[in-house]
């Protein structure tokens, strides 16, 4: 089993409130749970209207199937966010027992 983990970080600029933020958040949860059939949550600074905290988890049975779809999604949430985005930090986990 393989387990991927894809971190992101995202900077709102002229975002004023709590809401607005939200419903991008929402959005973005949404559409990349239906698009890719992956686990999305925001992890961090729930209370700060002008950043994102994403983590997206996904599991397969090839390194590459993983790495490919966090790429995949990675591409789908920069062409989306209206953010600039500050980092990502990609992880794999093995379990060959």
């Amino acid at each position: 089993m393989i387990i991927g983990v894809l971190s992101l970080e995202f900077r709102l600029e002229g975002n004023n409130s709590l809401k607005g933020k939200r419903k991008i958040v929402s959005s973005l949860k949404t559409r990349a749970r239906n698009k890719f059939n992956v686990s999305i949550s925001e992890v961090d600074a729930q209370d700060s209207h002008e950043k994102i905290v994403l983590a997206v988890v996904t599991v397969a049975n090839l390194t590459n199937k993983v790495e490919s779809r966090l790429a995949k999604v990675l591409g789908m949430l920069e062409d989306t966010v209206p953010a600039e985005l500050v980092s990502v930090e990609t992880e794999v986990f093995s379990n060959t027992d």
